[in-house]
């Protein structure tokens, strides 16, 4: 018997990862970003294959990574993490930046971000290990405190999309 009420023990952050497809810019709360490597310093991502970043990820072989702060709102995960961008533009009203890979770097409620070029895929199923290369990376406000996934469930009282690793029916 497995009991998969263990694995919502495991430590998570919450994070925005975005990236871009010629002009069109998009982006996606994730919960499954890791550092690999030191030297060179590669970060790893879970993104499903259904989900409008993935192809962006996959067609420009860039994303960006974002560390959410606390002082998120299930209204603010709402729109990257619940909407579509094939729906709507989810920095209409943000204050963000293009970044040097050409992603978006949301710049609010941020505690930091880094850009990656994705050096290898990894195909798991349902989602895709993009394996990126660390370009660049920068604290915006080393007073805000990163949220965790435990933060979101316990207190926003956040719940997984289908499309999420963490997903349980």
């Amino acid at each position: 018997m497995i009991d998969t009420s263990v694995l919502h023990k495991i430590s998570y952050g919450v994070y925005l990862v975005t990236s871009k497809n010629g002009e069109r810019i998009n982006g996606q709360i994730a919960n499954t970003v890791f550092q690999l490597t030191n030297n060179p310093i590669q970060l790893a991502i879970s993104i499903a294959k259904t989900n409008l970043t993935h192809e962006f990820i996959t067609q420009s072989k860039v994303f960006s990574m974002m560390i959410l702060a606390e002082n998120w709102t299930m209204l603010d995960i709402g729109c990257f993490g619940f909407r579509c961008g094939r729906d709507i533009d989810k920095f209409v009203g943000k204050k963000y930046k293009i970044g040097n890979n050409g992603a978006p770097i949301l710049l609010e409620k941020t505690v930091g971000y880094t850009e990656c070029e994705v050096v290898q895929t990894v195909d798991t199923g349902s989602h895709t290990l993009f394996i990126g290369q660390v370009t660049n990376s920068e604290i915006i406000n080393k007073d805000l405190i990163p949220m965790t996934y435990a933060y979101y469930h316990r207190v926003l009282k956040g719940k997984e999309p289908k499309t999420a690793p963490t997903y349980q029916a």
